[in-house]
């Protein structure tokens, strides 16, 4: 028998209500490796592209209360706390002689089947907010089906979503236009204008979303998360024109401290935490795949201006698992890499620096984890904990866990200072925990 599914106000639909068996194979084979030699992307493969402007009209900011029925918001008020998920980078695209597209799909499909199976009703997570690289290799609307919508058939919550690098990378025949505008069928299929069916759901009942753009805030209860684009580079991530640098506009720094100015007086009176999302990591111990000062810099400044530092800080784009904790004013925030969801588990190009070293104001709590897996996290406005579960053909697992007091600004679980012996100051300015300046393109 078909299971009953959520609908949600509007008529949004979120899960199929019987999902199929797991695919083995691509509808649509990925061929965006021919695009890299493409005149379009060779041409400007160093350079950002345009920031798609926000719909018109639309505020920059939504409320969950408009994308799931009345019953799951008064469930997360009876629990005096909500749950979501959060990981980057799930697009089963990567194919090659040592990796079948069965082998690709199965690495997406263990995690989003896990994330699936953690919601029992009106229990559970609330929605996934996704970090960004939710296709590969390049952001076309033709591999939404496979990479996408397919895998998170059986996800019966709203997934919202920051694009990544890749959903906004483009190619075309000449080297003045690309064949499509940079992040096209992200609009289509997370910033419509309307719910309803998604021209690139191939029949699956998944709404589309209807983002403001590609920064947002999302207000739940008990908390607030804050999305922000990264642009196109591989690395490093770019938010802004750092000081003209860069041909976009600072509109995103902008709406930062904008945004930390509407929630500070919500979060100084314990009503919310606030997590700030952004897919470039603002700090990473991958050499491969390193920190980007510029947009850490970013963020220092808006927070600085608007008087309030998030309580933690997510990133994907970097294919395993990080965590940090950066000191500032007293303040200890979680930084975390999770880019883990499917595409990929690599292992750092040159070899981290140990768990528990500190470097400036910020340590590297654990070893990185070389695994597909999610992070749930979940919070009351008064602790705030995240949970890292690895999910392959062996099941899943919990891995990490971190637990911070939002009223002191503390760690209660998961520091290296709270262990014998403490941090380890950097040495020889090795790795540095992933506070290496990043190199033009990384």
């Amino acid at each position: 028998m078909p299971t009953e599914t959520l609908v949600g106000p509007g008529g949004r639909l979120f899960a199929d209500p019987q999902p199929s068996p797991d695919e083995t194979g691509f509808r649509q084979d990925n061929t965006s490796s021919q695009y890299y030699n493409s005149a379009y992307y060779l041409a400007h493969q160093k350079q950002v592209q345009p920031i798609p402007p926000p719909r018109p009209g639309a505020p920059l900011y939504l409320n969950l209360s408009d994308f799931v029925p009345a019953a799951c918001i008064d469930a997360i008020n009876a629990a005096g706390e909500i749950s979501f998920h959060a990981v980057g980078d799930t697009g089963a695209a990567k194919v090659s002689r040592s990796q079948s597209a069965a082998t690709a799909i199965g690495h997406e499909a263990a995690v989003a089947d896990a994330m699936a199976a953690d919601i029992q009703g009106l229990s559970g997570p609330a929605f996934f907010f996704h970090l960004g690289d939710i296709i590969y290799n390049f952001g076309e609307g033709q591999y939404y089906y496979d990479q996408f919508y397919e895998p998170f058939r059986a996800y019966d919550r709203p997934i919202f979503a920051i694009p990544g690098n890749h959903d906004g990378m483009v190619f075309g025949p000449s080297s003045t236009a690309p064949q499509v505008p940079s992040l096209a069928a992200f609009l289509v299929n997370f910033c419509a204008a309307a719910s309803g069916p998604s021209p690139d759901a191939g029949g699956l009942m998944r709404s589309a979303m209807t983002q403001p753009g590609v920064y947002f805030t999302l207000d739940a209860p008990f908390v607030s998360i804050i999305g922000l684009y990264s642009n196109v580079l591989d690395g490093p991530g770019v938010i802004s024109s750092q000081r003209g640098h860069f041909p976009i506009s600072d509109e995103q720094i902008l709406f930062l401290e904008k945004e930390l100015s509407r929630l500070k007086p919500e979060r100084e009176g314990g009503k919310r935490g606030v997590v700030l999302a952004v897919h470039h990591p603002p700090l990473s111990a991958d050499a491969r795949h390193g920190g980007s000062t510029g947009i850490l810099a970013d963020i220092d400044a808006a927070c600085k201006a608007a008087g309030l530092w998030p309580d933690l800080v997510l990133s994907g784009h970097a294919h395993l698992y990080q965590r940090f904790t950066r000191v500032v004013n007293g303040k200890e925030t979680p930084y975390i890499v999770a880019g883990c969801g499917g595409f990929s588990a690599t292992a750092p190009r040159q070899k981290a620096p140990p768990a528990c070293t500190t470097v400036d104001d910020h340590t590297l709590e654990v070893d990185p984890l070389i695994d597909f897996g999610y992070l749930t996290v979940t919070t009351d406005a008064q602790t705030l904990s995240v949970t890292f579960r690895s999910a392959d053909k062996h099941g899943v697992a919990q891995k990490d866990l971190v637990k911070v007091d939002l009223q002191t600004g503390k760690l209660l679980q998961g520091g290296c200072s709270q262990a014998s012996g403490g941090p380890r100051p950097a040495r020889g300015g090795q790795g540095g925990g992933g506070k290496r300046k990043p190199k033009p393109r990384e």
